[in-house]
């Protein structure tokens, strides 16, 4: 694939490395609305996206309301993982949309939800998600997906068109069909239908990102070491570089057993060692909000 024309317009070279240091999850719970306030102080991280449905989401969209600059998109949710503390949609109580589980609350998986959920309801829902953000004051940077939900046949056209409706840059990694197959666990079908896509939307003039990585939650010890490693691994391009930080509490602890790898996250970037690394490298860190910047007006 070509060069992504995007590193030019923000100043970049075809060679130069750049990263959007993102944020997960945050809204979730308490802990992670407090680590993602500290480690903009720090200054290290450069975007993050908000789970809407959840039970902090207005925590965080105060916080964005005090801090207007902020990089915060919204973590587009059709998930709810956890065994007891869950969340539902936004949009509707219907069971018949089978957007819910027998609790009422989200099914727990993306593969559940692509068996189950009506698909017009399932972008109906994530267009409610967005539009609630935006009516809590949120000047929102990007959209993005929860566990990768979206990412099948029948919901990829709703999330192209929500990035075209409201103006907001989306997460579709310019990659080739066997590039997503092997590395975003989508199947060959899915993979086709996204590189079309791909190139309908640089057609069009959207901004896109080349590269998705980040740490995995499967394993806490030497956080500083897995950042290193991936970080140092990045290509050419833009990447999304996935983290899950929050601060380590007993809420935390009690919600998900990947707490030792989130806390760790937060630990790790908001950490010198971290900051001089990514110096060291060369490596270039910017947010979403620059590819907002470059969004063609008629969207």
């Amino acid at each position: 694939m070509q060069p992504n024309p995007v590193l030019n317009e923000l100043g970049f070279s075809d060679k130069d490395r750049v990263v959007i240091i993102h944020t997960d999850d945050i809204g979730m719970c308490q802990a992670s609305v407090d680590a993602f306030a500290d480690m903009i102080e720090f200054g290290l991280i450069s975007s993050g996206a908000v789970m809407v449905p959840c039970p902090w989401f207005l925590e965080i969209a105060s916080y964005a309301r005090a801090h207007p600059g902020v990089d915060l998109g919204v973590h587009l949710t059709l998930t709810s993982e956890y065994e007891t503390y869950r969340w539902g949609p936004i949009s509707t109580r219907d069971l018949s949309t089978g957007l819910m589980d027998g609790q009422g609350c989200f099914h727990r998986s993306s593969e559940a939800v692509w068996e189950h959920a009506d698909p017009e309801a399932a972008i109906n829902e994530l267009d409610a998600q967005v539009s609630r953000a935006i009516t809590a004051g949120m000047d929102l940077t990007h959209i993005d997906t929860h566990m990768g939900t979206v990412a099948h046949p029948q919901l990829i056209p709703g999330y192209i068109q929500l990035a075209t409706k409201y103006g907001l840059p989306l997460m579709i990694p310019r990659m080739s069909a066997e590039d997503l197959v092997a590395s975003q666990n989508v199947d060959q079908d899915t993979a086709k239908m996204i590189t079309g896509m791909i190139h309908m939307l640089e057609e069009m003039g959207l901004p896109l990102i080349d590269h998705i990585s980040g740490l995995e939650l499967k394993d806490a010890s030497d956080r500083l070491g897995q950042a290193k490693q991936a970080l140092g691994a990045l290509k050419p391009g833009i990447t999304h570089f996935i983290i899950h930080p929050s601060k380590d509490t007993p809420e935390l602890r009690h919600i998900t057993s990947s707490w030792d790898c989130r806390s760790a996250d937060y630990a790790t970037f908001t950490s010198e060692a971290t900051r001089k690394f990514i110096k060291n490298e060369g490596i270039q860190v910017i947010g979403y909000r620059a590819l907002k910047e470059l969004m063609p007006s008629s969207t």
